[in-house]
């Protein structure tokens, strides 16, 4: 991919990433495209980031939701996080008015939820996306969407112009979402019921594969399935 570094080209479009801290890399284009299966929706290049502590764990506490039901969504490191621009832009549409469900890491929850995707679908583009912000890269037309937010907690209005890094909502777990996290894609339309996707990469951030490896320093790229990033240098990294 050929993408033009803070905007749009024929290849794609380069990003910043859209949070502070370390966060979980899931369901990356770098693996596999379509990135979750779909052309639907826009998502064929989007990529799910899950905030993490130190040990790579999404969540705090266990309880026996842990291992068979649901659980709170607050208990997940995720959820509250500011979400932020990750690039200049105008809001062009939002969402703020669906709530934030119960958080499932139980295989045994798991299944009866991923069952019901079709029906979710089925209700709208708000039972599936929940809460979220569009932006417009002016002046390419192309859009950047950030999905599953926290309820009430948007903090930009339609037609307000962004810079990058400002903070746009707070990461939630709404609309179809196993546990809290932020989705990010590229579209040609705003309107995701017709959108095509396009292609992403993510600038100046580090990266560490797994749990033994060392955290690299990326000037560009598209972070690797299950890998762990953060925004800028990380202490650590080789560089």
């Amino acid at each position: 991919m050929t993408a033009m570094a803070g905007g749009f080209s024929g290849g794609g479009l380069t990003l910043d990433l859209p949070f502070t801290g370390a966060w979980l890399t899931q369901n990356s284009p770098a693996r596999r495209v379509p990135s979750h299966g779909t052309d639907l929706l826009g998502e064929r290049y989007a990529i799910d980031f899950v905030g993490v502590d130190t040990d790579r764990r999404t969540g705090g506490r266990t309880s026996w939701g842990t291992l068979a039901g649901t659980e709170p969504a607050e208990r997940f490191y995720s959820f509250g996080r500011p979400i932020l621009a990750p690039c200049p832009g105008v809001v062009v549409d939002r969402l703020d008015g669906e709530p934030d469900h119960e958080a499932r890491r139980s295989p045994l929850a798991l299944v009866p939820y991923l069952l019901g995707q079709r029906a979710r679908l089925q209700q709208g583009i708000a039972a599936v996306a929940g809460n979220f912000v569009i932006l417009e890269v002016v002046p390419s037309r192309v859009y950047v969407a950030l999905v599953h937010l926290k309820q009430s907690s948007l903090l930009v209005g339609i037609g307000e112009r962004v810079r990058a890094g400002q903070p746009l909502a707070e990461c939630g777990n709404s609309g179809n979402s196993s546990q809290p996290h932020v989705h990010v894609q590229a579209m040609d339309s705003r309107d995701l019921s017709v959108a095509r996707g396009i292609p992403i990469a993510f600038r100046n951030f580090s990266e560490q594969p797994t749990r033994r490896s060392a955290w690299t320093v990326r000037e560009i790229g598209i972070p690797g399935e299950g890998a762990v990033v953060t925004p800028g240098i990380f202490p650590d990294s080789n560089h």
